[in-house]
């Protein structure tokens, strides 16, 4: 990823929604060297977030909602969320929750894009977004899942005014250029059960070792490390409570 701290359109937090946060925690400590922080307000609900040295990185969080599902969540930065809510709805997207107050930290909203993958919008207050981007155990790349890739980049591109470098492979998306993050459509490959989403990428020192670490703690590999063509070398992972998430080897570009 080419970003290397939030900016506006750009991805700027990552948060898990679990069944478990406890469990959550060990596994992404042994697997990422994460240092969970529990928010104690009871009004927080048991809100944790992750830190490499003294930066956030990430967040885990209980389901707030019977209808959540166990799953990585990618939130963009705004100026305004009140004003993102209503261009989602104008661009085709549908507002689930909010625009809503975080405390003094920002302010908040929970979207679908128009093929029905969910994403989250961050006005930011007292707190930016990650404090790290690109390194190992960082968010690195985000990739948008679709089976509507048409109407996903009118739908994102309108939104968040990104600019779209498209081979005949993969699509990417940028802020001016910067990539950080792509689009891949989903074939037959792709059970029908399986949701249109955002995965997020963190990185990684070795993409085959970390494989293992997860493997070992009690995840399983979907995708097993492979090279990309002129790329990063990159493996798909879910965690012991079901949520998916990419790896890829740090230094290299998407």
């Amino acid at each position: 990823m080419k970003l290397e701290k939030p900016v506006y359109g750009g991805p700027c937090w990552t948060e898990l929604g679990t069944s478990d946060v406890a469990a959550a925690k060990g596994f992404y400590a042994e697997l990422f060297g994460w240092r969970p922080e529990t928010d104690p307000r009871q009004e927080a609900g048991g809100y944790t977030v992750a830190h490499l040295g003294d930066a956030a990185v990430a967040a885990l969080s209980p389901l707030y909602q019977e209808t959540q599902p166990v799953a990585w969540n990618v939130s963009f930065a705004v100026p305004d969320a009140d004003t993102a809510a209503r261009e989602v709805t104008g661009a085709g997207g549908t507002v689930l929750v909010g625009p809503m107050d975080v405390f003094d930290a920002g302010r908040f909203t929970v979207a679908l894009d128009p093929g029905g993958a969910a994403f989250q919008m961050w006005q930011a207050r007292a707190f930016p977004g990650a404090g790290l981007f690109n390194a190992p155990g960082a968010l690195g790349w985000v990739e948008l899942m679709t089976r509507a890739p048409e109407r996903a980049t009118a739908f994102y591109t309108t939104v968040f005014g990104w600019s779209v470098n498209s081979s005949a492979h993969y699509t990417q998306w940028g802020i001016e250029g910067a990539d950080f993050g792509g689009m891949v459509t989903m074939d037959d490959k792709f059970p029908p059960e399986v949701a249109p989403h955002w995965l997020p990428y963190f990185a990684a020192a070795d993409v085959d070792a970390l494989s293992g670490v997860a493997a070992g703690a009690g995840g399983t590999v979907l995708m097993e490390p492979t090279s990309v063509p002129d790329g990063p070398r990159i493996a798909v992972l879910r965690d012991p409570q079901g949520a998916v998430f990419g790896v890829y080897r740090a230094g290299d570009e998407r």
